[in-house]
């Protein structure tokens, strides 16, 4: 492939998954998707690398006030971020919506219930589904249709990082479901919770009328489909060649 852009690296070394399925993106949205992945993950760090969660807060408002701010502040994320705003690739709105969505990471007492658990997905990782959908051209009737997609991976994405959120002094499984401190502990103890959470996933959505252009907005609902089927089985998630397969066969067809 051609050389990447400095944020197509960025986009490719933290978020290989999405970037995998970014490269199904018409050939001019393809920078603003990289940029929207290297947002996205410029947000999943604000709690990732810091244990107070008034650091991560301030974190996040620097981002708002990127995305606020008339002209581009000079960080290798924000600059193509802003021109993908100004080039009318991205909307501001579905980025602070998932500014704001990340501010649950914040909250000291985690998700009381499934429920508000689902909504944090449904705003983060759905919320990314919905920006790269309407910058790829998606009807918008289909756009609820990408937050339940974009909202399974965000689960299933979850699930497979309990230990490695566990290692940070962090549990996101609901209170209904689990005690965060004994998982924080022993992640072994959430065993039975993930399995669950897997098993009672809310359904696919229907995105047969979803036009081929917009397909990359859906292609992680490929992954999200294999990981919680063997999450809901008990077996450990590892990326493998048969995922990465599997998302190629459905770009090439330009259907989830």
């Amino acid at each position: 492939m051609p050389d990447l852009s400095a944020v197509g690296a960025i986009a490719r070394a933290h978020d290989p998954d999405r970037f995998l399925c970014a490269l199904w993106t018409p050939p001019e949205r393809r920078e603003a998707a990289f940029a929207l992945i290297a947002f996205n993950h410029e947000l999943a760090r604000a709690r990732e690398v810091t244990d107070k969660p008034l650091v991560a807060l301030m974190r996040l408002t620097w981002w708002r006030e990127v995305l606020e701010a008339d002209a581009p502040r000079r960080h290798e994320v924000a600059e193509p971020l802003h021109e993908a705003i100004a080039e009318g690739a991205l909307r501001r709105d579905d980025l602070l919506a998932m500014v704001e969505a990340r501010e649950a990471e914040a909250e000291e007492e985690g998700f009381a219930s499934t429920g508000a658990f689902h909504a944090y997905l449904s705003g983060t990782a759905g919320g990314f589904a919905v920006a790269l959908g309407r910058a790829l051209g998606a009807p918008p009737e289909l756009l609820p249709g990408l937050q339940r997609a974009g909202m399974l991976y965000g689960l299933a994405g979850v699930l497979r990082a309990l230990s490695a959120h566990s290692a940070q002094g962090r549990c996101l499984l609901p209170a209904d479901r689990v005690d965060a401190g004994s998982v924080i502990a022993d992640p072994g103890r959430a065993r039975d919770a993930v399995r669950a959470l897997a098993a009672e996933a809310p359904p696919e959505p229907d995105l047969a009328a979803l036009p081929r252009g917009a397909v990359a907005a859906a292609l992680p609902l490929v992954l999200a489909r294999r990981d919680l089927r063997r999450l809901a089985r008990g077996i450990l998630v590892r990326r493998g060649t048969l995922d990465r397969l599997a998302v190629t066969l459905a770009g090439m067809r330009g259907r989830v």
